[in-house]
């Protein structure tokens, strides 16, 4: 039985990180949706596919920074720490994606694939370099 709670007695952490974790995660989408020039939120609830797929791009591709933070970090704060150097990354994925296609946010807006696919696959592949790169 004593192996049971030695096996739990990370529960703690496990849910003071996991909670970090969520709220992490909350900000990134609240900054992300801001910093972009359309409505993520509205465009999906109308069905706009390529609004989707450049949101959950972006979502992959910060989210893997985080679980390498999560799983390297020293403590919560370092772990936000690389969590703001991925925000920064996403957005600055973003910024390059809009630069590269003339009229971007509206080829987003009009719900064409080919801008969004190209976002998403940059934030994935950004992504998990900047993952690869937290293994400190």
């Amino acid at each position: 039985m004593s192996n049971v709670w030695q096996s739990i007695a990370g529960f703690p952490d496990f849910a003071a990180y996991f909670a970090f974790a969520l709220a992490i995660l909350a900000l990134f989408v609240t900054i992300y949706v801001r910093a972009t020039p359309y409505r993520e939120f509205a465009l999906i609830r109308e069905g706009n596919m390529a609004a989707a797929i450049s949101l959950a791009g972006a979502l992959i591709g910060f989210v893997l920074p985080l679980a390498s933070a999560i799983a390297h970090s020293v403590s919560p704060l370092d772990m936000a720490a690389w969590s703001a150097i991925a925000l920064l990354v996403q957005l600055v994925v973003y910024a390059v994606a809009a630069r590269l296609i003339p009229h971007f946010a509206q080829a987003i807006e009009a719900g064409r694939m080919a801008p969004a696919v190209l976002l998403a696959t940059l934030s994935l592949s950004v992504g998990i370099l900047n993952a690869a790169c937290l293994t400190y």
